[in-house]
């Protein structure tokens, strides 16, 4: 019989590498709050018509990626319904936000959220079929400044505070406008027309998309049709004089803030809901494939969508490439270890008495933690050199636990990084193991 194990394109995550999973998400966390982000939680699977609505019905996402299935009508009366592993989240926030209709409030909701997405794409470095992504929206009715640039400013300086504080050096933040709905049209025609006479040249992607999303031609990775899309138009040309404006006091927010940016006159994003403001965090340790984070303004999405006029801006990040970053920086994944181990010292031939010293053992180990720390529980059949070489792979000190001890109160200590052999009252242990 053949051995089960993880489909293509998913994966286990084990200690120790979880431990840095659960520091980015804590540090995020953490980071949204200060920022009066509330938490967001949307179902993993949605009705296929809102992804064909919101992301577009040409992108790569719709077309080819994916996971979708019909779910049977239980009664003749009912309709099958198509339904979709959620592929990204913008979409079902933007759901949530009409069919709750929290622009009834009349403020601004600032919306994160943390959890897995699927994509049936190539797997990759850094790239799975599920895969968990950290994201934001802030959206709202023109009334609560939902339009206002200085919202992509605040999204914009509160990412450059959420790498810089998970300690990732060395980001560069790539910005640019797509304008309205109008500029980018536009910008289609011209795209479109320039593509015309090279596009025989490019890869059989870019000949596709050429007619049915011109503007994803400029995420094209393939080095032969670079130097092809450097000839192309730029969409900064395109942009009407409001665009124009709101993008100058982006960056002008951005610049009195501090936030360091670099103009990508071809970073476009090709999901059919942005509008002018995109953004791409990259970073220099992920290669080829370099991006961090992307996202973006999406001022007509909830209308697509059948809801009331409420422009936003978001983004989305995908843990697996933040944990790249972190491990290339420091080499190896964070060693979880034990504040302490507790080695129990019983007779393994009296076995009223063993009993008797593990649950004495497990109590002091209950008060420990209980105290905040971390702690690991040995066994009284254990003899004390099994104990010493347990506690010194997984803590960093081993509290020895005897008839003498459990008698006077008074435990014996080691720290492993000392050597150094403590004599410390039960009812010091807890400071004295924090310190």
């Amino acid at each position: 019989m053949s051995t089960l194990k993880a489909v293509r394109g998913t994966r286990d995550l084990l200690p120790p590498e979880t431990a840095l999973w659960n520091r980015i998400e804590t540090t995020a966390r953490a980071v949204f709050a200060r920022y009066n982000f509330g938490e967001i939680r949307t179902p993993v699977f949605e009705d296929t018509a809102l992804f064909a609505r919101g992301v577009g019905e040409e992108t790569d996402i719709v077309s080819k990626e994916m996971y979708t299935w019909e779910d049977r009508a239980r009664a003749q009366s009912e309709k099958t319904q198509t339904l979709t592993l959620r592929p990204e989240n913008t979409a079902g926030v933007v759901r949530a936000y009409i069919e709750h209709q929290l622009g009834n409030t009349g403020d601004l909701q600032k919306l994160y959220y943390i959890g897995p997405q699927f994509r049936r794409e190539r797997p990759q470095k850094g790239r799975y079929r599920q895969f968990s992504q950290i994201g934001a929206e802030v959206i709202g009715p023109p009334s609560a400044g939902s339009e206002s640039p200085l919202r992509d400013a605040e999204v914009l300086e509160m990412l450059a505070t959420l790498l810089d504080e998970l300690g990732i050096t060395g980001w560069t933040l790539h910005l640019n406008s797509v304008g309205s709905a109008a500029d980018r049209a536009r910008y289609n025609d011209a795209l479109r027309a320039a593509l015309v006479p090279v596009v025989g040249r490019m890869c059989v992607d870019c000949q596709r998309r050429a007619v049915t999303n011109p503007l994803r031609v400029l995420d094209c990775k393939v080095p032969e049709d670079q130097p092809i899309i450097d000839t192309l138009p730029m969409i900064a040309d395109s942009l009407d004089e409001a665009s124009q404006a709101h993008f100058a006091a982006v960056t002008a927010a951005l610049d009195a803030a501090g936030v360091p940016y670099t103009r990508n006159h071809r970073l476009v994003r090709g999901l059919d809901y942005y509008t002018r403001t995109t953004f791409e965090f990259t970073h220099g340790g992920l290669g080829a494939q370099n991006a961090l984070l992307g996202g973006g303004r999406y001022d007509g999405l909830s209308e697509m969508l059948g809801g009331p006029r409420a422009p936003g801006i978001g983004f989305a990040m995908g843990e697996d490439r933040l944990v790249l970053t972190l491990l290339a920086q420091e080499s190896a994944a964070p060693q979880v270890v034990a504040d302490a181990f507790i080695a129990p010292l019983g007779d393994a031939k009296n076995a009223d008495a063993l009993a008797r010293m593990n649950a004495a053992a497990l109590a002091l180990a209950r008060e420990l933690r209980r105290a905040g720390l971390r702690i690991e529980l040995g066994d009284g059949s254990f003899r004390l050199k099994k104990s010493f070489e347990a506690a010194d792979k997984t803590a960093r000190s081993i509290v020895i636990l005897g008839e003498d001890e459990l008698q006077s109160g008074i435990l014996t200590v080691k720290t492993f990084s000392t050597g150094i052999q403590t004599k410390v009252p039960r009812t010091e242990l807890a400071a004295f193991l924090s310190s």
